[in-house]
């Protein structure tokens, strides 16, 4: 039977205190997907990075793992670093179901979310 994962990964900050929204939304999540373990990476500067994170819930049984990037768009990081980084992993782990879904600001909904979010924003 699959151990499935969700893997919050952002760019990571000298600043811990940059990772508390980040936190919030794996709490969230949490309580939304018990059934998943949900936890967050991170391309630098804070830890776990994403291989180490995968290496260990590898290590724990989990073979279905879905990585969503917290970005709010297809910068380079997602564009150029993050897909060889990927595909190392894939092969470190060929048994395992690793799934990448887009960067979280290029989803339709999440735009309207935020602009509702602006335009509330100016309410007195």
């Amino acid at each position: 039977m699959a151990t499935r994962a969700l893997i919050l990964f952002a760019h990571g900050a000298r600043d811990a205190r940059w990772a508390a929204p980040f936190e919030r939304l794996r709490q969230l999540l949490r309580a939304q997907l018990p059934q998943v373990r949900v936890e967050l990476a991170f391309l630098e500067l804070m830890s776990p990075r994403l291989p180490e994170l995968i290496r260990e819930l590898a290590a724990q049984g989990c073979d279905d793992i879905t990585v969503v990037p917290v970005f709010f768009g297809q910068g380079g990081h997602v564009l150029r670093d993050l897909p060889p980084m990927v595909e190392g992993i894939r092969l470190a782990h060929p048994g395992m179901r690793l799934k990448l879904a887009g960067a979280v600001g290029e989803d339709e909904s999440v735009l309207r979310a935020i602009a509702a979010y602006c335009a509330a924003s100016m309410q007195d």
